[in-house]
C-alpha cells in the first residue's frame, strides 16, 4: 500500500514540476505546454510596464521573446534592462504558461510564481564608426545644401 501512494506522489510530483523550455519550444509547441508550469530563462530587454501591483517584462532568449506577467512584490532587483547601451540582466522565472491568456487578451504569456536574478548584465560600449559618422555628415551637409537652394528658389519666384 505504501508503494502506491509513493508512486501516486512521483506521479503527480513529475507533472507539476516545471518544464524548461526555449521561447522556440514554447511557441512551436504551445498547446502541449499550455497550462502547464514551466522554467524560462531569459535576458531582461526594454523595460518593466507597471500595472497596479503587476509588472510586465520581456524576456529574451536565443529563439525570440516571451512576455512575463508577475507580481511587483516578487519581482527582484533588475539593474539592467537589454538595449543598445546595455546588455539585460539574465533572470530565471518559473510559473504558468498561457498560450492565449483570457486574462490578457489572448495573448502568449507566462504569469511568474518565482523569478531570480542568474545574472547580472552590463553597459555595453557604443563604438562609433568612422564610415558612418561620415555618411551620417555628408547626408546632413546634402540636407542644408537642398534646403539653401529652395529657399534661394522660393525668393525668386517671390520676386517675380
Amino acid at each position: 500500500m505504501k508503494s502506491g501512494v509513493l508512486i501516486l506522489l512521483l506521479a503527480f510530483a513529475s507533472t507539476r514540476a516545471p518544464a524548461q523550455a526555449g521561447s522556440a519550444e514554447l511557441i512551436e509547441k504551445a498547446k502541449e505546454y499550455d497550462g502547464r508550469p514551466v522554467e524560462f530563462v531569459g535576458e531582461a530587454i526594454g523595460e518593466s510596464m507597471r500595472r497596479g501591483d503587476h509588472v510586465w517584462l520581456n524576456l529574451l532568449d536565443n529563439g525570440g521573446a516571451i512576455g512575463i506577467w508577475a507580481r511587483r512584490a516578487d519581482l527582484p532587483a533588475i539593474r539592467f534592462f537589454g538595449s543598445a547601451a546595455a546588455r539585460g540582466d539574465t533572470l530565471r522565472v518559473q510559473g504558468i504558461f498561457h498560450r492565449s491568456c483570457p486574462e490578457h487578451g489572448g495573448d502568449l504569456d507566462i504569469h511568474a510564481s518565482a523569478l531570480e536574478v542568474v545574472a547580472r548584465g552590463e553597459l555595453t560600449p557604443v563604438k562609433l564608426r568612422a564610415g558612418r559618422m561620415a555618411l551620417a555628415a555628408g547626408l546632413l551637409l546634402s540636407a542644408a545644401v537642398a534646403f539653401l537652394l529652395w529657399r534661394a528658389r522660393l525668393k525668386l519666384q517671390n520676386r517675380a
